[in-house]
């Protein structure tokens, strides 16, 4: 049986780290206890008053919808907006950012529907909006404590939600302004339309996703030429019953081309070729025909009563199909335009279920999708079918049902895009925004010049009306500034039920009277407004002194508050399309600017593999369940800020329990500090510091400003590798190693620790402040457990430029660079078992070429020492210079070169000190080296 290790006699004198910090953090449970503590004592308040008076950063937040759990994709939005706000005022920002829900609309009416099962048909539109409303307040609650547990500061009394009454009421006085400017009309066009749900769809509201259609080449015989027809190509049969036109293009060159089958067919050149190959029949040219010969032509349509015209538009080409294109103004964007230049009606013969109504009687009563095949069958029968196949191709669906949309014409409300040259003003604006990453102007600039007109109108129940009304004697819409005014100032009286719960009289001006013919007898219609304009508005509610409404100052001038409302809107990259755009129009409609000076943008939550997170694949991970549960939250946020979360980036559970390993080296570097300035004595002046304390300081000083220019540039994951490198190298592998003997051996009141202790706690509370705004648990605790204060966010970010000295650290660059060679000669020599621990060994370091270097002989022996963490060190400046003397006159346990020096290792000859284990040429009568046995000697 081994004898027990004898204990040291002088381990009592060795000064140890003292902390009660706890090297396992408990973050799952603590950090809510944290939590508590935070809103108890309103710190987030106490950091919004503290920079008040200071320059003003603004974040606007934008409105996540109140319909389930934050998952992995808002932990990165929401953490990320917390980051900005934390740093902003710890550089010195008066900093806000209110966080709001989006209540209304299609998600939430969805998902209460279905909550209610068969007895949705019994219930009446006003106790759906009261459910409607009781879940989105449920939800509200659950996502704001998704919200806390994230860590994120906010103020419960300080959010927005679209469906309070305030928020109501502003929405539908910047609809009247907007209306009052001209910006808003009502008009029948097609829109994207879901059967499945009946309504209207934003552009922001459509997913593609891949889906075969049947792709027909069908006759339209000419009238007046016997055995012609005009041969067009289209891919949604169920639009033939709306067509009236056949589109072609000047620029194209067109033929008549025979077939023995088919007759004489009309088509472009430069498409007879391909249609041959995938019809496989032979087209044979007769002779050209020109434009003026197509405009006075007139085709029949092929199994309806009825004729469709020739037209000319430029979004004919020879991409695909014939160059003759099927024409259907109440079923495409392109058809409706050329339709409006020939003054042709939008006719859509289907309802808002997607069935054909009576205007199409053949078929009334069956849904567009089915009638597809009976189209084609009814074409052969007519013999107006040339070709039939199947055509796989990225088609519109709805964000929601996931069903295919239709176009569909339907009297709707727009937003016009071109009113008062709005579309050129908004791409003169955007060009003065900053969009980080920079291929966002591009992206929001194709999508400004190609947006139509914005349909702001639905057909649900659970939102915001528009406050319209029609005539009953003659059908005309009835709007005007004065009753749009008027319901504005009820609905702040009463909220938004009065206009369901008042008659039509009521919510008018008295002796309001139809536009047209006159008659009072108007009623309230039901659309609402799209959820994408309750959004849009909300910097007008968040930041109400940004914007004068037009209906409170009496003028459509802008007034001299209107101002950019928000230093910086940040969502993902998806938003370019949707809440950028959406917020974007009303606010160059009424203020002249765009609502953000900045956009940031953040990639997608992909799993480990790069596929999307979704329920059905098991793939996601939940930011609660799977990491703050197991790791905690500042773990999460830790694993946040190290990505480069700009472009798409990948999650999985072992990617986080990497960064858990990190941010335990981040913590035990905490808890080293706290154990040796636990017997910090006194502060000694920066002047009076030892070199290699100044040393670590300037690279400190270095550190902060990197770390705060990242910070400022919204680059996380910098702020991240550099406080990580700092801590597991610069301080663990090298700075505590140097100095592990002066913290432990030398004495309590000696300058050497003093020097040392000093430059541990400035580090100590610069790493805190810097890491608070990522690790804001860990640093709050660190903060409190070292008593600098209150709270870390009440404190700036520390200003080190004292510290900074690049000429201290060009100076010892040669040693540090030096240090890692020794490391390898000294890691070599341990292997030959020459050594054991490094204080056993004397270097020796010779330059490896004459060198008139002088200044490496200023460094001294005991400097060298002390960095190397050996016992004795000689330089020379040539190895010539150094062959004489003793040290070099022993053979080394081992030789190398290194990048400077030749270096050697000898195993030490003098006797170990038994308290520092230093290896001295002279000792105390005591045994001790000198500076050992001062120091047990008091």
């Amino acid at each position: 049986m081994a004898k027990p290790e004898k204990e040291n006699p002088y381990s009592h004198t060795v000064l140890l780290p003292e902390t009660a910090f706890p090297m396992k953090a408990g973050l799952a449970t603590r950090e809510i206890e944290q939590i508590a503590t935070w809103n108890k004592d309103k710190i987030f308040t106490k950091m919004r008053s503290r920079n008040e008076g200071k320059k003003e950063f603004r974040l606007h937040d934008g409105p996540p919808y109140a319909n389930g759990n934050f998952h992995l994709g808002h932990a990165l939005n929401k953490i990320l907006k917390d980051l900005i706000v934390k740093s902003k005022s710890l550089s010195g920002f008066a900093v806000d950012m209110i966080p709001g829900w989006d209540c209304h609309g299609l998600p939430i009416e969805v998902q209460v529907l279905k909550s209610l099962g068969k007895d949705a048909k019994n219930t009446s539109p006003s106790e759906l909006r009261t459910k409607c409303r009781e879940y989105a307040a449920k939800f509200v609650n659950i996502q704001s404590k998704d919200l806390e547990r994230f860590l994120c500061f906010f103020e419960k009394d300080r959010i927005y939600q679209t469906m309070s009454p305030e928020f109501e009421a502003k929405i539908v006085e910047v609809f009247g302004d907007l209306f009052q400017e001209g910006y808003i009309y009502k008009g029948k066009k097609p829109v994207y339309w879901s059967i499945d749900l009946a309504t209207a769809h934003a552009e922001a509201e459509i997913e593609y996703y891949p889906h075969v259609s049947p792709s027909i080449y069908v006759k339209f015989p000419v009238q007046d030429m016997e055995n012609t027809s005009c041969l067009i190509w289209t891919t949604t049969p169920w639009t033939l019953p709306a067509n009236l036109a056949i589109a072609f293009n000047k620029d194209l060159d067109y033929s008549i081309f025979s077939n023995a089958e088919h007759g004489n067919l009309i088509l472009a050149d430069g498409l007879a070729e391909a249609v041959s190959n995938k019809t496989e029949i032979r087209l044979t040219k007769v002779k050209s025909i020109s434009n003026d010969e197509i405009s006075k032509m007139e085709f029949r349509h092929p199994f309806l009563d009825q004729k469709s015209i020739p037209v000319f538009g430029n979004h004919v080409t020879l991409e695909a199909g014939t160059g003759c294109v099927h024409t259907a103004p109440g079923h495409g964007t392109d058809d409706y335009r050329v339709g409006l230049e020939y003054g042709l009606e939008a006719y859509s013969p289907v309802d808002q279920y997607g069935k054909y109504t009576d205007e199409f009687p053949l078929m009334q009563g069956i849904k567009v999708f089915d009638a597809n095949p009976k189209i084609v069958e009814l074409l052969k029968e007519r013999n107006a079918l040339l070709h039939f196949s199947e055509f796989e191709h990225s088609y519109p669906h709805s964000w929601r049902s996931k069903k295919p949309l239709i176009f569909r014409a339907t009297p709707q409300w727009f937003f016009s895009m071109d009113e008062k040259d709005l579309r050129k003003k908004a791409l003169e604006a955007i060009d003065k925004v900053t969009w980080i990453p920079d291929w966002g102007i591009t992206r929001i600039r194709s999508m400004v010049e190609s947006r139509p007109d914005w349909c702001v109108s639905r057909q649900r129940n659970w939102g915001v009306p528009i406050p319209s009304f029609t005539c009953q004697a003659c059908n005309a819409s009835y709007i005007t500034k004065d009753s749009i005014q008027f319901f504005t100032k009820l609905v702040k009286k009463e909220g938004i039920e009065v206009w369901y719960n008042k008659p039509a009289n009521e919510l008018l001006p008295p002796e309001s009277k139809c536009l047209s013919c006159g008659s009072s007898d108007l009623q309230a219609d039901k659309d609402i407004l799209d959820v994408w304009f309750d959004s849009g508005v909300s910097n007008f509610v968040v930041y109400p002194s940004s914007y004068q409404s037009a209906s409170n100052s009496g003028s459509n001038l802008p007034s001299a508050k209107n101002e950019t409302p928000a230093d910086l809107y940040l969502e993902g990259s998806d938003q370019h399309r949707g809440w950028f755009q959406s917020s974007l129009w009303p606010s160059m409609a009424l203020r002249g600017v765009p609502p953000y000076r900045s956009v940031l943008t953040h990639g997608y939550i992909l799993d480990e593999k790069g596929y999307a997170m979704s329920k059905s694949l098991g793939n996601g991970v939940d930011p609660t369940t799977d990491v703050i549960d197991v790791y905690g939250a500042d773990v999460l946020r830790l694993w946040i800020s190290s990505l480069d979360f700009r472009d798409d980036v990948k999650a999985g559970k072992e990617a986080i329990k990497n960064v858990s390993e990190n941010y335990r080296k981040i913590r035990n570097t905490f808890r080293y500090l706290l154990g040796n300035i636990a017997t910090h004595s006194k502060e000694i002046p920066l002047q009076e510091m030892h070199w290699i304390d100044q040393y670590y300081l300037a690279k400190l000083a270095n550190l902060s400003e990197d770390v705060q220019k990242a910070y400022s540039n919204y680059q996380f994951h910098q702020v991240y590798h550099k406080v990580l490198n700092f801590c597991t190298v610069d301080l663990s592998q090298d700075y505590f190693e140097i100095i592990r003997d002066r913290m432990y051996c030398d004495g309590k009141e000696s300058l050497s620790r003093n020097s040392s202790t000093t430059a541990l706690s400035i580090i100590l509370k610069s790493l805190a402040s810097l890491l608070a705004p990522i690790l804001s648990f860990t640093s709050e605790e660190v903060w409190k457990e070292a008593k600098l204060g209150e709270s870390v966010f009440l404190e700036d970010f520390p200003n080190l430029a004292k510290f900074s000295n690049n000429s201290l650290l060009e100076k010892y660059n040669t040693v540090f660079q030096t240090k890692d060679d020794v490391q390898k000669a000294l890691e070599e020599a341990r292997k030959k078992g020459a050594i054991g621990k490094s204080l056993e060994a004397t270097i020796s370091l010779a330059k490896k070429t004459p060198s008139s270097q002088a200044s490496i002989l200023e460094i001294k022996p005991e400097d060298w020492e002390l960095v190397l963490v050996v016992s004795q060190v000689t330089v020379t400046l040539s190895p010539e210079q150094g062959k004489d003397s003793t040290e070099n006159a022993r053979v080394p346990e081992f030789h190398m070169e290194g990048s400077e020096f030749l270096i050697s290792v000898y195993k030490a000859e003098e006797t170990e000190c038994p308290r520092c284990w230093k290896h001295t040429t002279t000792k105390a009568s005591s045994g001790l080296c000198h500076r050992c046995d001062e120091v047990v000697g008091k």
